[in-house]
């Protein structure tokens, strides 16, 4: 049997890097919103058994009446996100863990969780199917690709200081998946230091990613599974009109 998956998908961005009051997940792409495509995949994939969306409270009710009209029954809870990306993955894994309820098609605690952003319109079965082949007990998966550039790091002065070969470099993606008892105790610990110790708070306010969050607190491994070059995230305006050329090409 296999596992039973959870996915959260976090909803929460304000998109400022849009340079538009409408979050980037609910702009338009190809006349849907950009997080119907998440939510469409999600719905039709066998590997995924629930949803739990993370969102801003005041788009709950377009989040319920999009799931409605759409057959998104998968979708099990609309939970308010944080002020931070870690704290948004937090209230969606407790509100996995905690209501003790689950969607039409799943009950119960999951056994694998995919953390992925709605911003990210082209996930597929392929992409989530090799990172659950890749996760274990004692190892995380992340959706990633080779970088096709060169990387260069540099000190605050612009300063180049190391230059990492570029077959080592690898830009992270999501969906980012983990076992749930592994995920809940980093969340449960990022969560205590957030609360208690003004040092780590910057520490944690440095966390770009999940793995890293589980990484820091869990020590837990990290493997890298093939994302997908179409798998871009929508950030700025160009990327809307990327997004745009991707669709067309993925329709023909």
């Amino acid at each position: 049997m296999r596992k039973k998956n959870a996915l959260i998908l976090l909803a929460g961005g304000k998109g400022k890097r849009m340079e538009s009051s409408l979050p980037k997940q609910f702009m338009d792409l190809g006349g849907k919103p950009v997080i119907w495509y998440s939510l469409y995949a999600a719905q039709k994939s066998e590997l995924i058994d629930e949803v739990v969306v993370v969102s801003g409270p005041e788009y709950f009710s377009e989040i319920r009446t999009l799931s409605d009209r759409n057959g998104f029954d998968k979708v099990s809870h609309l939970v308010e996100g944080g002020e931070e990306r870690f704290l948004s993955v937090i209230n969606g894994v407790n509100a996995l863990l905690e209501t003790g309820t689950g969607c039409e098609t799943f009950n119960g605690v999951p056994e694998v969780i995919l953390i992925h952003d709605a911003a990210r319109p082209f996930i597929d079965d392929e992409i989530i199917g090799r990172c659950l082949e890749s996760v274990s007990e004692g190892c995380g998966c992340v959706a990633a690709v080779p970088s096709k550039d060169t990387v260069k790091l540099a000190d605050e002065n612009c300063m180049v200081t190391e230059e990492p070969p570029r077959k080592n470099v690898w830009c992270m993606q999501t969906p980012q998946a983990f076992y749930t008892d592994v995920l809940k105790k980093a969340c449960d610990k990022a969560l205590d230091d957030y609360k208690k110790s003004i040092e780590v708070h910057d520490a944690i306010l440095a966390i770009t990613d999940d793995a890293q969050m589980v990484r820091m607190y869990e020590g837990t491994s990290v493997r890298l599974a093939m994302g997908s070059y179409d798998n871009i995230k929508i950030t700025t305006p160009v990327d809307l009109v990327i997004a745009e050329k991707i669709l067309e090409e993925k329709r023909k």
